[in-house]
Parts: structure tokens; C-alpha cells; sequence
């Protein structure tokens, strides 16, 4: 049986010590302070850096701060000292009321970790309030025959202060009838009771003057008094008596003003004007008296001001009933206010990062904020809510503090900025909400690279371009923002030829311009490979790279080099046999030139300009080959002088000249023999041709200058029916008809129309088309532009008085070559016609080479005369041993001996490493349609 108890002693002591244990905890992370109210500002209350471990100056550096919930801040921080002040005066009572004890809690933010630490600070009372009377003068009526001993209630003092400095005692001036008694409530108050100590009699003295004193038990104490007036009636033998001894009644705050809220009723048994009863406050503070009203007659109580559940949830008072003669009697009345929810929940922020790089951790706190909702139970109870499609979460901390921490990856390219709705919600019934906007901006780093469009690029450029010109604009998108949106370019370091690639051309950092710094030559640079980079200027920088690549474009800046015949290093002309036996078609030699430009702007034609004798000999317009128009005559002379233009098709077109001298024999004895004699003779039958020739010349210029005139008069009339007047040039200069002997009424135009060429080893079937109008440049002849079908009598070095649109060239066309026919040499044909190919049956001609052959080796070895003096016309030197394929290597040509079979050439043939091509080697290109 004794067991049994110690059992039960020991489980009270285990209860007990978890109590505690639990209060400990409670309170253990707390710091608790005190301080006196009506203490000066600025006056010490603890020292928060000591007591969080912290030296002063790091409470600025660490961002440590008070966070209240919404209340007037009593409190600071002293930067200096680290200590914890006040902001002003405190006055006790009007925080506290008459708690016995006043606490003030708050919060210490240290910002840097998002930590919070509660901070209580009790405030201490001091005796700076004085006991006060409702009223200054109570009036008091006593019956005359009230035995002694009966006592009269009086009004109490009140004192807002608390404990020892609260109501200590009352006092009563001096006097022979009465005395004063204090009753103690269950509360502590303290009621002063007036006690009868003699009877009165109304006749010796009918009013008597008192003064009650109120005193608290402060140091020093205070006191205020209030004047009694004691007045003495007649005989009332019944007091009024209350229905109930205590009022009750529970209302809403929400009530409206003027409501009625209970009435009290008192009722007294005398007749007449001594049971006439009213009602009015005994014991109320003047606050009550501006919330409520007493209908001194009925006894209604009612509301002067809305009630506030949040301010104050229950009142307490006393009202008295008295008759006219003065008996009273009193009672109380209670009011307990009920909450409704009318007040939202708040969302007080109490830190927040105003912006977050984009690389910011999962889990870092953003905003720390207090819930708080003035209302209580239910209603007061707050949830909080963000919208789910935020990378945002929301975590508890202490009390009703929230943090709001990232739970993902933040790109600010996707979205830089967020607007979170925080959203707070009561538990009431409706429940209550309201919501809070953050913006929150998602700060730059440097995570992406500046990008090109494309990753390589196509320039091109034509060649002679003037140096610093711009060549082509590259830009780089960065989609970072500020300084790390901005993009710098340059060059990767190269080598182009031998030179870095800074020599050629230079780009704008800042801009992105590709600037040219040297004029650029076709003939020598085709193509630059460039690299270009593009570099933001983050930390750290984050670049890219683009592939440029610059093509020269030809221009026409080279005129046509004439390889073949070259022109004499001593003096001499150069001469050519034509054997008398020559049929017409015969080929006597072949002009052969090359031009280094490419593409149409490399594209030669030969015209005849000027003959000894006219109609004589023709040229090829694209082979070069010079033949014979008819047979040769005995009238014809010996020496036949003929001058040989080459004329690109660029634009402008560029041209160079050559004057062959053809000795018109039929063996080497006879040449020879009239060495001294080549002069053409200026007979009467050159006088006479010489006649015949401008008489011809002037009825074509008549004829030419008839057919002007109608072209310019039919351009008026169009003139005037369009309203526009085009304006024509001239046409190519005229040059003698023989060129086009052969050509059969075939022209060949030069115009900025594109013409599509069909032109045969055989003229006489070329054919041409005009296709859709584009860029080209053929010779043609005057009738020609002026669309006439006659026979071709003349040819001038002009354009067409045709449209000309200006269209960029196009790129090099690299797989332009010379055909076999072109190049000068035999080819094994017998035919005549104008591809080029040489007759193998001239006999004469043969011997007639092996003699300048065996004369050019003589020369070479210093034992023949034939070359070396002024008579030998040059043959040492045009076709001595030097001229071999060595001095024009780039072009690959063979020269040829005049009516030979064999080539004169030593290393074409081995550089080929094949034999010369048959003899319509030439028709695979002029069997072709020549299309531009």
C-alpha cells in the first residue's frame, strides 16, 4: 500500500519537470529586457550586440534591424553602441492599461542570414499618475431618521497605475457625524463607504460639507480630493431596488451605433415624488462614458460609438437607481462584445529583394514577410498562398513570419521579371482575403554568347576598289542585356600570301564594318578566307565565330597582250608569206593574244583596221587566223602591210594593235631578190584604187548619214508619242569591208543586250538569238545596230544606241580556256576555212621555212647574215630559237611557222604531256553556242 503513493509522488514529479521543461524552451530563445516608462529618449535598455554576439560595427554591415507587427516603434538601435534605446517617451498605461505586467515584444532582423530573434522588454511602472474622482463633488442625501450606522456607497478614485504606485487609502476630513469606511472587491478595487455615525437632524443643520481623500502608495505618495456634499431629507422609508443585482447581455461588434443593447429597471415602494426613481453611471471611466448611453429614465442602455472587438472585448460598469429623496441602490453590467470577422488579414513585408541574378541557387530567401489578422480564433487564423506557375515557394518560420525561397533555375532571357501575388486568407466565415504585388527582377550574368545570323557569309567585292571603303556590315546578336549585351569584333590573326590578314582589311570593334585597306587586284588575290570574331564584354567574356568569305571580283583593267607575232627587238618588221599560188581561204598566219582578266572581260575579237590592199585578206573575229579573201594576182604587191586590232569585251573595252607585213611569193629566191625593193609602188593602179577607195568611202558615209537621219527621225516620232526621248551614241568606227569577207551577212553585235552566239568554224552558218536582255559585249557593224539585212560594208569600235542596264558582273568564270584551235600551230586539216587549221601541201612554203629555220640557227650562232642586218626583215627574231613556249608561260600557247606542218615548241608539249590536238581541234568551241 505504500508503494503505491511514492509511485503516484514520482509520475507528479516527472509531469512537472516536462512543464517546465517545455516553458523553458519557450523562453530560452528569448531575450528578455526592462526599462522604466517615462524614461527620456535615447535612454539604454540592453545591449543587442552583446547579447547576439556581434561586435557594434557589424550590425550595419549585417543588416541587423527591429521588425514590429504593425505597432508605433518604441525602440532603436544605436549604431555606434550596438545597444538598444528608446525612441521616446513610453507611457505605461497607455500600452498596458493596468496589466499587472507590461511586456513589449518585437523582433531582431539580422538581413544578411534572414534570421530572426524575439526580443521582450518589460515596462516598469512608475508613480506618474494621481489618483482621480470620477467627479469633483459627490452628493450625497440621507434621510434624517437613518439610524447610525447604515452606510452610503461614495465614488472611488481611480489610478492608472499599478502595484504599490496604484489607490492606497482614502481619508476623511474631520467631523462629529460621519466616518469612513473601505470595502476591498474581489479585484483589489477599493469602494469608500460614508457610515452614519450620529443621527441627523435636518432642522440643526440640513447640508454638511466633506472632503474625501485619495491617496496612492507611491514614493513620494499623491493624492487628489473630491468634495461630499451631504444633504439632509426628510423621512424615505424605502430605497429603489434593482430586478437583478448584476446585467449581462452579448452583443456583435458589428453592431450599428445607437443600438440598444439592455435596460435596467429599479423599482421603489414609497409613493409619490419618493418612488420616482432614476438611473444613472456609478462606476465608468470617461472612455466608457463616450461608447455608452443611460436613459436616465428608462434605464436603456444603448451605444454612442461602434464597438471594436479587436480594441476591447468586454466591459464592465455600474449603474444606480435613485428616488428624489435620495435612497439609492446599485448594480452591474456587464458587455461582452463577440468577434466577426471584419478586419483582412495584412501582409506586412518585412524584407525583399528588390532584384536576383538569374544564377541564384535553389533555395534562397528572396522576402521574408508577418502575417497578421486583427480578429481572433477562426478568423484571425491566416494561410498564405503564391501562384503555383512561379519558381517560388513559400516557407514558416517563427510566430506568423513567412520566407519566400526559389525551388528553380531562373533564366532572365525566358523572363526577367516576376510579379508574385501573395495572397492571404482568413479563416472566417465568409473568410476574408487580401492580396500583396511583388515585383521581382531577375538580374543579368553573363550566360550567353554573342551569335551571327549565320554561320558564314559570301562577300564579294570588285578589284581597284579604293582603299578604306567598306566592304560588309556583320553583326552579332547577345540576347544578355547592358554590358554584356555589348559585342566587340576583330580578326583572327592570319596569314594570307605571306602577310597577316590585319594588311588586307580591318573591321570596327565597335560597329562591325569590314573596311578594305588596300585596292585589291584580281590578277594577284582572288579569295580571302576570313575569321571573324565576335566578344561581349561580361565577366568573364563569352565569344563566337563567323567564317567571311572574300571574293575579288574582275574589273576590266588589263588591255589584250598580243603573244603572237611579237613584236621585234631589233627594229625590223616581222614578215609573213603568203605563196601567190595561195586559193582563197589560205591561212597566212595567226594573230594569237591573251588577256589577264577572266570572263567576258577576257573574251577577244580581231578586226582588220587597215590593208595595203583592200579586200585582200580577212581576219577571224574570234580565231585571230589572218587568210586570203580571193586569189593572189600578179598585179598584187609584194609587200602587204596589215594592221591587226584586239579588242576585249569589257566595259569599257580595252584594245591593242599589231602590223603584220606579208610577202606576197612563191619561194625564197624571189623574196630574197626583192629584199631592197618591198616598198609598195605608187603606180597609176594604186592612184587609181586609191580614188576608187574614197569615192566608195564617201557613198557610204552619204548612205550612212541618209540612214542617221531617218533613225533620228523615227526616234522624234516615237518621242513624241511616248514623251520620251532616248538617247543614242555612236556606233563602232568603220574600218575597211574585207574583215567581214567570209562572215556572209553574219554580224556580231556589241550591245548590252545579251546575245546568245552560234558561230561555226564555217561563218557562213553562224547564227544569233536574242534572248532576255543581260550583259555582253560583241563587235558588230553599224548596219547591224541599225537592222539592216544587206551585206556588212563597215564596222566601228562604238555601242549601239540600244538601253543599256547596269547589272553587277558576275563572278570568274575560272574554266575559260583557249581551244586547240586558237592556239597557233597546225592541226593536220586541209581545209581552208576560219578555225585556224594550216593546208599541208604548200611545197613552196615548206621550203620556204626550212630556209628562215636553217637562217634563225645561223643567227643564233653568229654564222649567218640573214637576221642580223636591216634586210633580213626581222625572221632571225621572229622566229629565231628564243621564242619558245618559256617567255609566255601562263598561257600555254604553241607558235607556229607559217605553212608548216610542225610546231615550233619545246616545253607545251611536255608540260601537256600529250601531242597538239587534231586539226578541228578549234571546233569544240566555235561549234558551240557561246552563251554569256
Amino acid at each position: 500500500m505504500a508503494a503505491q503513493p511514492r509511485g503516484g509522488d514520482y509520475r507528479g514529479f516527472l509531469l512537472l519537470s516536462i512543464l517546465l521543461g517545455t516553458l523553458w524552451e519557450a523562453w530560452a530563445g528569448r531575450i528578455l529586457y526592462s526599462v522604466s516608462e517615462e524614461t527620456d529618449k535615447g535612454s539604454f535598455v540592453g545591449d543587442i550586440a552583446k547579447d547576439l554576439g556581434l561586435e557594434p560595427q557589424e550590425l550595419a554591415e549585417r543588416g541587423v534591424r527591429i521588425v514590429s507587427r504593425g505597432r508605433t516603434q518604441l525602440f532603436a538601435l544605436n549604431p555606434r553602441s550596438g545597444s538598444l534605446v528608446t525612441a521616446g517617451r513610453i507611457d505605461r498605461e497607455e500600452i498596458c492599461a493596468q496589466s499587472a505586467r507590461c511586456l513589449v515584444n518585437f523582433n531582431i532582423l539580422m538581413e544578411d542570414k534572414m534570421n530572426l530573434y524575439p526580443i521582450d522588454v518589460e515596462i516598469i511602472d512608475i508613480n506618474d499618475n494621481v489618483p482621480r474622482f470620477l467627479t469633483e463633488e459627490i452628493n450625497v442625501k440621507i434621510m434624517e431618521n437613518t439610524a447610525p450606522g447604515v452606510r452610503f456607497p461614495l465614488s472611488e478614485a481611480g489610478d492608472p497605475d499599478v502595484g504599490t504606485n496604484s489607490l492606497h487609502s482614502y481619508q476623511l476630513s474631520p467631523n462629529r457625524h460621519f466616518s469612513l469606511a473601505v470595502q476591498s472587491g474581489n479585484d483589489g478595487t477599493k469602494y469608500p463607504e460614508l457610515v452614519l455615525e450620529r443621527v441627523l437632524d435636518r432642522e440643526e443643520e440640513r447640508v454638511h460639507h466633506l472632503v474625501l481623500t485619495a491617496s496612492d502608495g507611491g514614493d513620494p505618495p499623491r493624492s487628489s480630493t473630491a468634495r461630499i456634499q451631504v444633504t439632509v431629507v426628510d423621512v424615505n422609508d424605502h430605497a429603489p431596488v434593482f430586478f437583478l443585482p448584476q446585467y449581462q447581455v452579448t452583443v456583435p461588434e458589428n453592431v450599428p451605433v445607437g443600438t440598444k443593447l439592455l435596460t435596467v429597471h429599479a423599482i421603489d415602494l414609497d409613493e409619490g415624488v419618493n418612488g420616482e426613481v432614476t438611473y444613472s453611471f456609478r462606476k465608468i471611466t470617461p472612455k466608457l462614458l463616450q461608447m455608452f448611453h443611460l436613459n436616465s429614465l428608462t434605464g436603456e442602455l444603448s451605444t454612442l460609438e461602434g464597438l471594436d472587438y479587436e480594441e476591447t472585448g468586454f466591459y464592465e460598469m455600474e449603474v444606480q437607481a435613485q428616488d428624489v429623496p435620495g435612497s439609492l441602490t446599485k448594480a452591474k453590467v456587464l458587455i461582452t462584445v463577440l468577434d466577426v470577422n471584419d478586419n483582412a488579414p495584412e501582409v506586412i513585408m518585412t524584407s525583399l529583394s528588390s532584384s536576383i541574378p538569374e544564377d541564384t541557387p535553389l533555395g534562397t530567401v528572396i522576402a521574408l514577410f508577418y502575417l497578421q489578422d486583427r480578429d481572433s480564433g477562426k478568423n484571425g487564423e491566416v494561410t498564405c498562398t503564391i501562384p503555383e506557375n512561379l519558381p517560388f515557394k513559400l516557407e514558416k518560420s517563427i510566430d506568423n513570419y513567412y520566407r519566400l525561397v526559389t525551388t528553380k533555375n531562373l533564366d532572365r532571357e525566358t523572363l526577367s521579371l516576376y510579379n508574385i501575388t501573395l495572397k492571404a486568407t482568413d479563416g472566417g466565415i465568409p473568410p476574408l482575403s487580401r492580396e500583396t504585388h511583388i515585383s521581382m527582377q531577375v538580374a543579368d550574368t553573363n550566360d550567353n554568347p554573342p551569335t551571327f545570323p549565320h554561320s558564314s557569309y559570301s562577300v564579294y567585292i570588285p578589284e581597284n576598289n579604293p582603299r578604306g571603303a567598306s566592304i560588309f556590315l556583320v553583326t552579332a546578336q547577345d540576347h544578355d542585356s547592358e554590358e554584356n549585351a555589348q559585342v566587340t569584333y576583330s580578326l583572327a590573326e592570319d596569314t594570307i600570301q605571306g602577310r597577316p590578314v590585319s594588311s588586307y582589311v580591318s573591321i570596327n570593334s565597335d560597329t562591325g564594318v569590314l573596311y578594305a585597306l588596300q585596292s585589291f587586284d584580281y590578277e594577284q588575290l582572288r579569295e580571302l578566307q576570313l575569321t571573324v570574331t565576335a566578344r561581349d564584354s561580361g565577366d568573364p567574356p563569352l565569344s563566337s565565330n563567323m567564317s567571311l568569305s572574300l571574293f575579288v571580283l574582275d574589273q576590266n583593267d588589263n588591255p589584250p597582250e598580243i603573244l603572237y607575232p611579237a613584236l621585234p627587238t631589233d627594229g625590223s618588221t616581222g614578215l609573213e608569206l603568203a605563196p601567190r599560188s595561195a586559193e582563197p581561204g589560205y591561212l597566212v598566219t595567226k594573230v594569237v593574244a591573251v588577256d589577264k582578266d577572266s570572263g567576258q572581260n577576257a573574251w577577244l575579237s580581231y578586226l582588220l583596221l587597215k590593208a595595203s590592199e583592200t579586200g585582200l585578206f580577212t581576219v577571224g573575229l574570234h580565231t585571230g587566223e589572218v587568210r586570203t579573201a580571193r586569189a593572189l594576182l600578179d598585179r598584187d604587191a609584194l609587200k602587204q602591210s596589215l594592221l591587226v586590232a584586239v579588242q576585249d569585251h569589257g566595259q569599257p573595252p580595252l584594245s591593242a594593235t599589231v602590223t603584220l607585213t606579208v610577202a606576197v611569193a612563191d619561194s625564197i629566191p624571189e623574196v630574197l631578190a626583192d629584199l631592197g625593193s618591198l616598198e609598195p609602188s605608187n603606180g597609176p593602179y594604186n592612184s587609181d584604187l586609191m580614188l576608187y577607195l574614197v569615192v566608195a568611202v564617201a557613198a557610204v558615209s552619204c548612205i550612212f548619214l541618209a540612214f542617221v537621219l531617218v533613225l533620228l527621225a523615227l526616234r522624234l516620232q516615237r518621242w513624241l508619242k511616248s514623251g520620251r526621248l532616248q538617247a543614242s551614241e555612236s556606233g563602232l568606227a568603220s574600218v575597211p569591208t574585207s574583215h567581214y569577207v567570209g562572215m556572209d551577212g553574219v554580224r556580231a553585235f556589241l550591245q548590252t543586250y545579251s546575245h546568245e552566239v552560234s558561230l561555226t568554224s564555217d561563218s557562213r552558218k553562224s547564227h544569233l538569238i536574242f534572248p532576255q536582255p543581260n550583259y555582253a559585249d560583241t563587235l558588230i557593224s553599224q548596219e547591224s545596230c541599225e537592222k539592216n539585212d544587206s551585206l556588212l560594208t563597215s564596222v566601228d569600235f562604238h555601242e549601239c544606241k540600244d538601253k543599256v542596264p547596269t547589272i553587277q558582273q558576275a563572278p570568274p568564270n575560272t574554266d575559260w580556256r583557249f581551244s586547240q584551235a586558237q592556239r597557233p600551230g597546225t592541226s593536220g586539216s586541209q581545209n581552208g576555212d576560219d578555225t585556224g587549221t594550216w593546208p599541208n601541201n604548200q611545197f613552196d612554203t615548206e621550203m620556204l621555212q626550212a630556209m628562215i629555220l636553217a637562217s634563225a640557227s645561223e643567227a643564233a650562232d653568229g654564222s649567218s647574215t640573214l637576221g642580223g642586218g636591216a634586210g633580213t626583215m626581222g625572221l632571225s627574231a621572229r622566229y629565231g630559237p628564243q621564242f619558245t613556249l618559256q617567255h609566255v608561260p601562263d598561257y600555254r600557247q604553241n607558235v607556229y611557222i607559217p605553212g608548216s606542218n610542225a610546231t615550233l615548241t619545246n616545253a607545251a608539249g611536255k608540260r601537256d604531256g600529250k601531242a597538239p590536238a587534231g586539226g578541228n581541234g578549234n571546233k569544240k568551241k566555235s561549234g558551240k553556242k557561246e552563251k554569256k
